[in-house]
């Protein structure tokens, strides 16, 4: 059974940063495309970006430029460096394997709560 456990959300005002971090309970070594994905209230959830075990990166348009995302295999954990936050990024931030996109090889892992990143004008 792996867990997957989101911290580092907050709330700021536009034009501010957070990093998100992820947490894995197992070794994130075998899963070879890991992303992050959002969803506003009353909204799908969408994949914000991704990263692959060879380090290729991939950023949704709108935060292409703003985010950054990686992973730190010995820790077992993913991160998101948000910054110039706009309001539009407002969301419960959430990790899990690019499969859950239905792009990914991996299996589409158990959701974890999420962690709330809200941005205010």
């Amino acid at each position: 059974q792996v867990q997957l456990v989101e911290s580092g959300g907050g709330l700021v005002q536009a034009g501010g940063s957070l990093r998100l971090s992820c947490a894995v309970s197992g070794s994130i070594l075998s899963i070879n495309a890991m992303g992050w994905y959002r969803q506003a209230p009353g909204k799908q959830r969408e994949l914000v970006a991704h990263i692959t075990s060879g380090g290729s990166t991939w950023y949704r348009e709108s935060v292409k430029g703003r985010f950054t995302i990686s992973r730190d295999n010995a820790k077992n954990t993913m991160y998101l460096q948000t910054n110039s936050l706009k309001p539009e990024d407002t969301g419960v931030y959430y990790c899990n394997t690019l499969g859950c996109s239905g792009l990914g090889r991996n299996q589409c892992l158990d959701w974890g709560q999420g962690t709330q990143v809200t941005v205010s004008s």
